[in-house]
């Protein structure tokens, strides 16, 4: 394994993360609102827009950064630390610009020749039903959970389509639709992660040209038509490699977040029985854990991604079971982060279980992470399991 270094931190990189860090009072204000409404303000997504963070993975000849993921993940986290929601849909919009450069030419013009900055969300659940037709497909379906889907104008899709090797076997396809083309199902009334806006998407026959489809599990430079022309190292990285670690690490910010609200709390409340939660063991103890989870699972991540930068420099394909440890890494901070979160409110006593004490919301909003499939804990741990014990790999994304 690679070393923890920080070489990854250009000066442009630093920038952007004090930027993201700048934002954290102004999103905590923020988030109840937000919370209530259902959405990230409009307001929140132009300053992430205007900073430049959502275009920290955009080829740099589109006027994105093309930085190293280590900077994407630690944006993410920092945003976290105010407002998970708006970390959430952040990091779910914010690979889209990584995910694209991998798509077709075309596409790319498509999307970003009169705006570079134009957003996408996704769905990536291979629900669709794509039909081939001259120059491309008839697609249809039903999603649920696109993240952030009101602050854009495009948006992937997931289907099925037979892989071209001819061997009729079905392969995971990300469909690239405009906004014209997709309708926003408001349902989104959920435990946690309520600013997320994550509302199902309906599509009803509508044509999609071939070069809007990228083959998302097919690594290999005609799986990925982009790196004819993105030829940095970046877009080397596989998917999932890229994709897992956006829909759990605002958990770790997060957790951060709550262990901030939780030391200023303590430090001046009185509980109805006279005693200061600081001087609470349970208060004590609750808070240390979660710093120190905080720090091996940040530690942990950017250890990781020193390796997946190292291989995707050097075009060094990464061992499948290490692949399948870093999915099961990631899928467990979740986990982590909410058993944290609950040692955390629970210390918080019963004045802690009212709306206006942040760690009650972050402990919902961690929950509702859990649920996400890229989060299903047992599932990756299980799968690297079989694979350290000498049985097939059975994970289609690894």
């Amino acid at each position: 394994m690679s070393a923890v270094s920080d070489d990854y931190l250009s000066a442009d990189a630093v920038a952007l993360i004090e930027r993201a860090r700048a934002m954290i009072p102004r999103l905590a204000e923020r988030a109840t609102a937000a919370e209530a409404a259902g959405r990230v303000p409009d307001e929140t997504v132009r300053e992430l827009a205007e900073a430049g963070l959502f275009r920290v993975l955009q080829p740099r000849r589109w006027g994105g950064s093309e930085l190293d993921p280590r900077v994407f993940y630690t944006i993410q986290m920092t945003l976290a630390e105010g407002c998970m929601s708006t970390a959430w849909i952040y990091g779910v919009i914010a690979v889209h610009y990584w995910q694209l450069s991998l798509f077709p030419e075309a596409a790319q013009q498509d999307v970003w020749a009169r705006d570079a900055s134009t957003r996408i969300a996704s769905t990536y659940m291979p629900t669709g039903k794509a039909e081939a037709v001259e120059g491309g497909f008839r697609f249809s379906g039903r999603w649920s959970f696109s993240s952030g889907c009101e602050h854009a104008d495009w948006i992937f899709l997931g289907g099925l389509l037979p892989k071209r090797d001819g061997s009729g076997a079905m392969e995971h396809t990300t469909f690239l639709l405009p906004r014209g083309d997709f309708k926003i199902v408001g349902n989104w009334d959920v435990l946690g992660l309520r600013a997320t806006g994550s509302h199902d998407i309906v599509v009803e026959n509508v044509f999609v040209p071939e070069h809007r489809t990228q083959r998302t599990n097919d690594h290999s430079d005609a799986g990925c038509p982009g790196r004819e022309i993105n030829e940095g190292w970046l877009y080397r990285v596989p998917f999932t490699q890229m994709f897992q670690r956006a829909v759990s690490s605002a958990c770790i910010g997060a957790l951060q977040g709550a262990v901030t609200s939780f030391r200023a709390r303590s430090a001046a409340h009185v509980g109805k029985h006279g005693g200061k939660t600081a001087e609470d063991p349970n208060a004590q103890t609750a808070v240390t854990e979660a710093m120190m989870t905080v720090d091996q699972l940040t530690l942990v991540l950017l250890r990781n991604y020193a390796n997946v930068a190292r291989c995707a420099k050097t075009r060094t394909a990464m061992p499948v079971e290490e692949r399948l440890m870093q999915r099961a890494q990631s899928a467990l901070v979740p986990k982590l982060c909410a058993q944290h979160a609950n040692e955390l409110l629970r210390a918080s006593a019963g004045s802690g279980m009212y709306k206006g004490n942040a760690v009650e919301r972050i402990f919902r909003d961690i929950h509702q992470a859990r649920g996400h499939i890229a989060n299903n804990t047992d599932a990756y741990i299980r799968a690297h399991g079989a694979v350290a014990l000498g049985l097939p790999n059975a994970d289609p994304f690894i």
